[in-house]
């Protein structure tokens, strides 16, 4: 959690504003600043803000199970979808391969998919909250 260097706006579509778009920085692939910090600019094909509506930031466990579950706060995403989406995205799948001075997430993005699956598979229960 720290501001955007050098700081942005994201626009009505989570793309950047009109001529500052993400991609102006934010490439196919992460891009080594040698040496700067942070080391690295994120990079992927389709780099983007998430829409404000899926943040996670300041919410307990329970209400990001909840926001997960809700179509109306996940983009439109039935359980089957979030799996898919989880599992196999290449976007999602960056936060394994942040590149250099950013910390992978843990595991693999196969294995978070599995534990994804296997929530839905026994019933998608949150946490009581």
């Amino acid at each position: 959690m720290h501001a955007h260097r050098p700081l942005v706006l994201g626009g009505t579509a989570g793309h950047g504003v009109a001529g500052l778009h993400c991609k102006a920085c934010h490439q196919s692939e992460n891009f080594d600043t040698q040496g700067a910090s942070p080391a690295t600019v994120p990079g992927h094909p389709l780099w983007h803000l998430a829409p404000a509506s899926m943040a996670w930031q300041g919410k307990s466990v329970t209400e990001i199970c909840r926001q997960l579950k809700d179509p109306a706060l996940n983009g439109g995403r039935t359980l089957a979808m979030i799996h898919e989406h989880m599992m196999h995205d290449g976007l999602v799948g960056w936060a394994w391969r942040p590149g250099e001075g950013r910390a992978p997430a843990p595991g693999t993005q196969h294995g978070f998919g599995e534990l994804i699956g296997a929530w839905i598979e026994t019933g998608a229960a949150c946490p009581a909250g």
